[in-house]
């Protein structure tokens, strides 16, 4: 897929620049995968450097389907990572529900972690929900400008939206859709998330080329 890429951009340096962590060997031999879809998880934020990541998957996605006649389906996921530390006080666990993503492109899977809300001495309850729901909304707002360009691509879409450690999230994803390649919006092997989630990730992971 990465050289398929490579020569549609007319490039011949693309893939040792992108290819951040190789795929993995496999510890048994290996399954078909010719009746199961090719997954392509993208970490998601909504920043350029995401976006472009969003791209390249989709791009890559395009060209696999028309050498290869196979589903390819490019999944999106924006992790909300906890911002209040360890619990000194009670925690308070929120009921999240999100609101409803209507979408013929996505589906919506929503993690298991609960939120733990730790109200301090000058929060009160009202303040720390409406943070939340402000938190989800924002999420939503994210999740839908990806879910707007996969409606351009007109290409199988899926979103994530996580609660949690980002790093720790991203492999939860991976593992559970059985992904073939996760996406970032990394330059290098040296950005702080690759060295997070290496070694024995369980898939390839793919960054940005550094000219764009």
């Amino acid at each position: 897929m990465l050289a398929r890429l490579q020569s549609a951009m007319g490039r011949d340096d693309i893939i040792e620049q992108i290819l951040l962590l190789p795929e993995p060997k496999p510890a048994f031999p290996e399954q078909s995968s010719i009746n199961r879809p090719i997954n392509l998880i993208v970490g998601y934020d909504a920043s350029p450097s995401s976006h472009t990541a969003l791209d390249i998957a989709f791009w890559m996605a395009h060209q696999t389907r028309l050498a290869a006649n196979q589903e390819v389906v490019v999944q999106a996921v924006y992790v909300v990572e906890d911002s209040y530390g360890e619990a000194k006080y009670h925690p308070l666990k929120l009921n999240r529900k999100l609101p409803n993503f209507t979408s013929s492109a996505s589906e919506i899977s929503k993690s298991h972690t609960s939120i733990l809300i730790h109200p301090t001495a000058r929060e009160t309850v009202s303040n720390v929900q409406q943070k939340t729901l402000n938190t989800i909304q924002e999420a939503d707002r994210i999740l839908w400008q990806a879910r707007s360009l996969a409606e351009e691509w007109q290409g199988s879409f899926k979103s994530h939206l996580r609660f949690g450690n980002l790093s720790q999230e991203l492999k939860t994803v991976v593992e559970i859709e059985s992904a073939d390649i996760l996406f970032l919006g990394c330059k290098s092997i040296y950005h702080p998330l690759i060295r997070q989630i290496s070694p024995n990730f369980p898939c390839a992971v793919v960054g940005i080329p550094n000219s764009l």
